[in-house]
């Protein structure tokens, strides 16, 4: 089922530039593309490395945001199951009516709460970026 996706405006990036011909291998399963770009951007998180996040963000993003620090204050502050998971789960990827593509995410938090999150994904120059995020509170616990 086709979600509607709302960019909140968190942007999460892509940590390394293509390799040549990795374009054809991104089209070819754009799923597992997307998942090495939200890895890559998790793994920037866990180095505090938010130049490396945000220097491959969507531009709507990085215009709203205007540089590293001020992204990086805005996910520790906002977005701290994402900053700092206690466990990431892959989960679908879907295509919304206006063609683009979105990934659902769920986080464990470390007070154990779960969190889905759908990135909302767009190509840029022939690499995948994240152009925002829409993060749902599921009910209960972690087992």
């Amino acid at each position: 089922m086709t979600r509607l996706i709302r960019a909140l405006g968190l942007a999460l990036a892509l940590a390394l530039p293509l390799a040549p011909g990795a374009s054809r291998a991104q089209d070819a399963d754009p799923n597992a593309a997307i998942e090495r770009v939200i890895a890559d951007q998790l793994a920037a998180f866990a180095r505090d490395d938010f130049a490396a996040a945000f220097a491959h963000a969507a531009p709507g993003i990085q215009a709203r945001f205007g540089s590293p620090a001020g992204f990086g204050r805005m996910v520790r502050q906002g977005y701290p199951m994402i900053y700092r998971p206690a466990r990431v789960e892959w989960r679908a990827l879907e295509t919304t009516a206006g063609g683009a593509q979105v990934k659902t995410v769920l986080f464990e938090d470390a007070k154990g709460r779960l969190f889905e999150v759908d990135y909302l994904m767009g190509r840029t120059d022939g690499a995948w970026r994240i152009r925002g995020v829409q993060l749902r509170r599921l009910p209960g616990l972690a087992s």
